[in-house]
């Protein structure tokens, strides 16, 4: 899963992507709301961690605008502000939680893990399954039947990404923003070496799944008939 975080407090900042990236979540961080309001609305992220006092825009405005825009995205609100009146307000305006610095990672990270399972297709079983063909979490494993193999960690979050979304089609470019970020060179050749190292690796299992191209679009992920 990706998370963006919002938050002008540079060591606050890169303390939060550190206990994000520790519990197995990939994080973004911008430290303006404008940067981030830009960034949050291309849909790639899962989560969004949003301080209130930022330059450029504050939380409140950056929330206000993402919902006007009609983007979902579970948004958590941090702040040092522990009025009621900015927690409502905050609320009223389509945060779904609020944090009062200080907060506890512990909490933050519950937190996080509640907003997710209110959406069935970011919810985090140990394992996900399709086809007889099973992905573990804890140990970066694809197997179907007694047969295994063990992912990088692309393939992994590939994998996982094409098998929450089966059977739909993924184009190539939501799985650059997704898996790659926003802000990096990746281009659609790594793309294809990923999906051809996993259409090996599922060959070798012996799947009864594929992955299938879609020209000029996307691959999808299906059982073969």
């Amino acid at each position: 899963m990706r998370v963006l975080v919002i938050e002008d407090e540079v060591r606050l900042a890169a303390t939060l992507q550190d206990l994000l990236e520790l519990n197995g979540y990939t994080a973004d961080v911008r430290h303006d709301g404008e940067s981030g309001l830009d960034d949050a609305l291309t849909g790639i992220y899962d989560v969004v961690l949003l301080d209130v006092m930022l330059p450029k825009l504050d939380g409140f405005t950056v929330l206000r605008r993402l919902r006007e825009a009609g983007n979902a995205v579970p948004v958590l609100m941090l702040t040092a502000r522990s009025e009621v009146s900015d927690k409502v307000e905050g609320l009223d305006r389509g945060a779904d939680y609020y944090l009062t610095k200080p907060f506890d990672p512990k909490e933050l990270l519950a937190c996080i893990r509640a907003l997710t399972r209110r959406q069935p297709e970011l919810r985090d079983p140990d394992a996900l399954e399709f086809g007889g063909v099973r992905l573990d979490k804890g140990s970066f494993t694809l197997s179907c039947g007694e047969k295994s193999v063990r992912l990088s960690r692309k393939e992994f979050d590939i994998c996982e990404l094409l098998m929450r979304n089966r059977n739909l089609v993924l184009t190539k470019e939501s799985l650059l923003l997704k898996i790659w970020g926003y802000e990096s060179d990746a281009e659609d050749n790594n793309v294809e070496v990923y999906i051809s190292f996993l259409r090996k690796k599922l060959a070798h299992i012996g799947a009864k799944v594929r992955i299938r191209t879609i020209r000029m679009v996307g691959y999808c992920l299906e059982e073969e008939s």
